[in-house]
C-alpha cells in the first residue's frame, strides 16, 4: 500500500506541474492570436481555434429572494448552474423571473486538434 500512496504522491505533483504548463502555454497561445486579431489558424500540423462561451455566474442571496419557495430552493441547495438552467428548460423557473440574478461571463476555450 505505501508504493501506491507514493505513487499517487508522485503523480499528484507531476498533475500540478503539467497543470501549470498547460496554463501557461494556454496564455501565450491566447496572447498570440490576440495580437494576430484572429480566431482559428493552422499551425504547423495543429488547427487551433478559440471558441468563445458565455457562462451565468449566480448570486446565491438574489436568486434565494427571487426563489423563496422553500420546495423549489430545496430542488437547488445552493446556485448551481446546471440546475438552475435545467428547472429554466424545464419551465419550472421562469427565466425572466431568474434574469437579474446572474451575471454573465464570457470564457475563451482552446481546442487543438491534429491535422
Amino acid at each position: 500500500m505505501e508504493k501506491k500512496v507514493q505513487r499517487y504522491y508522485k503523480l499528484k505533483a507531476k498533475q500540478k506541474e503539467l497543470e501549470k504548463e498547460l496554463a501557461e502555454l494556454r496564455q501565450d497561445i491566447l496572447a498570440y492570436f490576440a495580437e494576430q486579431g484572429k480566431a482559428e489558424s493552422v499551425i504547423g500540423s495543429y488547427k487551433v481555434k478559440l471558441v468563445t462561451q458565455n457562462r451565468k455566474e449566480y448570486d446565491d442571496d438574489k436568486l434565494y429572494q427571487t426563489l423563496s419557495d422553500p420546495e423549489l430552493w430545496r430542488l437547488l441547495s445552493k446556485a448551481d448552474p446546471a440546475k438552475v438552467a435545467s428547472l429554466t428548460k424545464l419551465k419550472v423557473i421562469a427565466e425572466e423571473k431568474i434574469s437579474h440574478t446572474y451575471d454573465v461571463k464570457t470564457i475563451t476555450l482552446l481546442q487543438v486538434d491534429k491535422q
